[in-house]
């Protein structure tokens, strides 16, 4: 992906766009940091729901283990997996949502997928023997997956799912953890480890009006299809087609969610704080036979590639061949041929291959954006690890849907719904 520049950009035109980035930068600054965002407690509780699995009534848990996990996702399943492949038996996991699945267990928005290459993202390939559909899977076969090792290294056995830690405390006369939660279980582990991560909890914007809209809203990571309709393996949203639909954010959910929202609605409005930076993601299906033909052990080997790579390590292989090893080979390319190993020459290797690659991604928002407004508006003025990086090979085209409106606040976002 990494290409040799031929039209080096004047020191002149660099500094325009370094003062444009700057001025960008300003209008965004805000006082209130993380406190323009709401916690979802009190009269915001409802958003923490789970509407996908009925919580099943059960007695109370009083035994011990030898390790208990908080937390379902890919953390406690790996690890679970490790500890049992070592000899651990009794090992729990305590999982707030009903199922294994973790961030996938609770984000179903239309259009979630991973924007790792799922041959590294995916743990544990090889030993459940699961072949990817696609380089970047989407988040059914991803929550799937996550069941699939649940199942293989049997830790559904001691599992308590639908059940929230509320406590864990330290019995030094015991020698033992003891691990309380919100379904009466109080009981004791050897070892407690924690896996728990931030995407199962919504996080709310404190925009005046949300908590009295008049209309139906929703939060992404606890999608409504009984309201739009489809679900989340892509079926189309039927019940939007009369519909007039905002979505707040053009963050990485917002990214994925909008090609499908486009088609589906009558209007869609798109309110824009900044824009995210979208370079090309190049899906593609895996090829069975290929997969198949790969040498054991072939996913730690491309695991420690990618790391290699991601971590500025030097080697010729590029496995993975995706957005984000591009970025560290552009910088690496740079300082190789320039043959100075400083930080002062690293420094300079990155300011230049990033104002290298911004530049291809603007330039890519005129290329498919047709109308001249909205593209100026969806070009991204920062450095690109300023905001998390994108990828998406239909995003940008769904503002060339009829009815697709994107509102650009400026840098100011929306003030009241």
């Amino acid at each position: 992906m990494s290409k040799t520049v031929t039209d080096e950009p004047s020191e002149a035109d660099l500094d325009a766009v370094r003062d444009k980035y700057r001025a960008e930068r300003d209008k965004r600054l805000r006082d209130d940091g993380n406190d323009q965002y709401v916690e979802p407690i009190g009269k915001f509780a409802h958003y923490l729901e789970d509407p996908y699995v009925p919580v099943v009534e059960r007695d109370p848990v009083f035994d011990e283990v030898t390790v208990a996990f908080v937390g379902g996702g890919f953390a406690g399943l790996v690890a679970g997996a490790r500890l049992k492949q070592a000899g651990i038996d009794d090992v729990r996991i305590i999982e707030k949502g009903g199922d294994f699945g973790g961030a996938w267990y609770w984000n179903r928005y239309p259009g979630a997928q991973c924007d790792t290459a799922a041959m590294i993202y995916m743990p544990l390939l090889e030993e459940v023997g699961h072949t990817p559909t696609e380089k970047y899977t989407k988040g059914p076969e991803i929550l799937a997956h996550s069941k699939n090792i649940g199942s293989h290294f049997g830790l559904y056995e001691n599992a308590l799912l639908s059940t929230e830690v509320t406590d864990v405390c330290w019995d030094a006369e015991r020698g033992r953890w003891v691990i309380s939660t919100d379904r009466g279980d109080v009981f004791t582990a050897k070892f407690v480890a924690m896996g728990t991560g931030p995407l199962h909890r919504p996080k709310l914007p404190g925009i005046a009006g949300i908590e009295s809209f008049a209309g139906h809203s929703f939060h992404t990571s606890r999608w409504d299809y009984a309201y739009t309709g489809g679900d989340s393996a892509g079926a189309p949203m039927a019940r939007l087609a009369n519909k007039r639909v905002g979505i707040i954010g053009t963050g990485a959910t917002s990214v994925q969610a909008v090609p499908h929202l486009a088609p589906a609605c009558k209007q869609l409005f798109v309110f824009q704080r900044t824009p995210s930076s979208i370079d090309v993601r190049n899906n593609h299906d895996i090829d069975p036979d290929w997969f198949e033909a790969l040498e054991p052990g072939w996913q730690e080997e491309w695991k420690k590639n990618f790391t290699i790579l991601q971590t500025g390590g030097y080697t010729d292989v590029d496995l993975v061949k995706d957005g984000w090893t591009d970025i560290s080979k552009r910088i690496r390319d740079r300082v190789v041929a320039n043959g100075e190993f400083t930080p002062e020459a690293m420094e300079r290797a990155y300011h230049d291959s990033d104002d290298e690659k911004m530049a291809e991604i603007r330039a890519r928002v005129n290329a498919i954006v047709d109308d001249p407004s909205t593209a100026e508006a969806l070009k991204p003025w920062y450095r690109q690890l300023c905001k998390r990086p994108c990828f998406h090979d239909t995003y940008l085209q769904a503002f060339n849907v009829d009815g697709t409106h994107l509102v650009d606040t400026d840098g100011q976002g929306v003030e009241r719904v």
